[in-house]
């Protein structure tokens, strides 16, 4: 199959065809598709815009040396969630045991959360010292929470989904969006942030607004 056919198969296509016949190209279209997500992703959870990207590349790694166990029971998008999530709380736990508290760098060269071409200069800058200021307060919650609320805001991952790669019930969800919804506003109003700079809906799809 030619490269430019593959763009065109599902995820789950890919991965058959990296379990089944070790396809390089297969899985460099995986690659290609979610690096930028799971890169994200680990990100948001370490706070560590260089030690994310690592653990996405190890993600990814993980996944090919681990391909012929793979079992297609859901999505692969699914599957590969789950595997960065764990390499991020295997990384949370080895820092705790470092007690590793130092925020030093975080974020650095992250990119700002949405579009800003159309902004004034005043108003970009107030949009992104308060985009800071909600990551670092993410970065105080338990990952049980963050987990979910970063699956949530800045994947886009619905309620369902999120239930699938954490492996619990949909309520569950639900109840740990609250949660750490209220632990979030908590800490933004500790630091003074005010109704008009942040928003926070009760299904955390709005984080942000100005």
């Amino acid at each position: 199959m030619k490269l430019f056919s593959l763009f065109s198969i599902s995820d789950q296509q890919a991965m058959w065809r990296v379990q089944m016949q070790d396809d390089p190209e297969a899985f460099a279209i995986l690659v290609k598709r979610w690096e930028g997500p799971i890169q994200n992703l680990c990100t948001r959870m370490l706070g560590d815009l260089h030690r994310g990207e690592d653990l996405a590349q190890e993600a990814f790694a993980r996944v090919f040396a681990k391909r012929k166990e793979y079992e297609p029971r859901g999505k692969f998008s699914t599957f590969l969630w789950r595997v960065a999530l764990n390499l991020c709380y295997d990384e949370l736990r080895r820092r705790d045991r470092r007690r590793e508290t130092s925020l030093e760098g975080v974020f650095d060269n992250d990119e700002p959360d949405g579009p800003t071409d159309d902004l004034s200069p005043d108003i970009s800058l107030a949009r992104e010292e308060t985009a800071e200021q909600v990551r670092g307060a993410l970065m105080k919650i338990s990952e049980t929470y963050r987990s979910v609320l970063i699956l949530r805001h800045y994947e886009d991952l619905k309620f369902c989904e999120i239930a699938d790669v954490l492996g619990i019930p949909e309520g569950t969800v639900k109840s740990r969006m609250a949660e750490g919804l209220s632990q979030l506003a908590r800490l933004l109003a500790s630091k003074g942030q005010s109704g008009n700079n942040v928003k926070i809906t009760e299904t955390g799809k709005e984080l942000l607004v100005l």
